[in-house]
């Protein structure tokens, strides 16, 4: 698992229009080809009257899933930018389809790059790029004299909490860097005086946007 990457926010539409051709960019993410493609047939099926619906994806932690289609338009204008773009950005398992309805102007080679790469560029910045950053929870149970003392040092720390849990005693849940786990362990214990109960958790990616 990838210490960290960045990928597309969620599903997401965005429209520009380029001399009367409306080109819609769709996103979305995906962590296998089948999900991305099952993606574009549900966008060309959604705008089957529309003149193209041009695709790229990146998929997998090495970027081993990769694949562009022009979808009718001339050869390396539509689906190579596009791609271009994600490869630029950064971005894994994300699949992209820029829907085009012709509005009757030709906008030759250069200016087909231009459209789809820059439909890609804006609808990114409009839906938004995520980093997720690979995470162990740690499990911190204490009594609840401890509560107020721990929740005030962890909100004013670098360390997210996740959830705490009431029972016969307090549990924490922290969302910790991998390399961080012996330094909050440390932590956590100096400021209980060694009466805290820390063992570590699942791993997950946790979610930041970036600006």
């Amino acid at each position: 698992m990838l210490p960290h990457y960045y990928t597309v926010k969620e599903y997401g539409e965005h429209e520009i229009i380029i001399q009367k051709s409306r080109f819609i960019c769709h996103t979305k993410r995906a962590t296998t080809e089948q999900e991305a493609q099952e993606f574009i047939q549900e966008i060309k099926k959604k705008h089957r009257d529309a003149t193209h619906n041009c695709s790229a994806y990146l998929i997998g932690e090495n970027d081993q899933f990769q694949k562009a289609n022009d979808d009718g338009e001339p050869s390396g204008t539509a689906g190579v930018p596009m791609l271009e773009v994600l490869k630029k950005k950064g971005l894994k398992d994300t699949v992209v389809v820029v829907t085009r309805y012709f509005g009757g102007i030709k906008l030759g080679g250069g200016g087909l790059v231009r459209a789809y790469g820059g439909s890609v560029s804006e609808g990114l910045q409009a839906i938004g790029i995520v980093k997720r950053t690979l995470m162990r929870v740690m499990h911190t149970k204490v009594d609840y004299t401890w509560l107020g003392k721990l929740e005030n040092e962890l909100r004013s720390s670098v360390y997210d909490v996740k959830e705490i849990h009431y029972a016969d005693a307090v549990e924490i849940e922290t969302y910790v860097e991998e390399a961080e786990t012996e330094a909050f362990t440390a932590w956590m214990t100096d400021l209980t005086n060694g009466q805290a109960t820390i063992e570590e958790g699942t791993q997950t990616y946790l979610e930041q946007d970036v600006k």
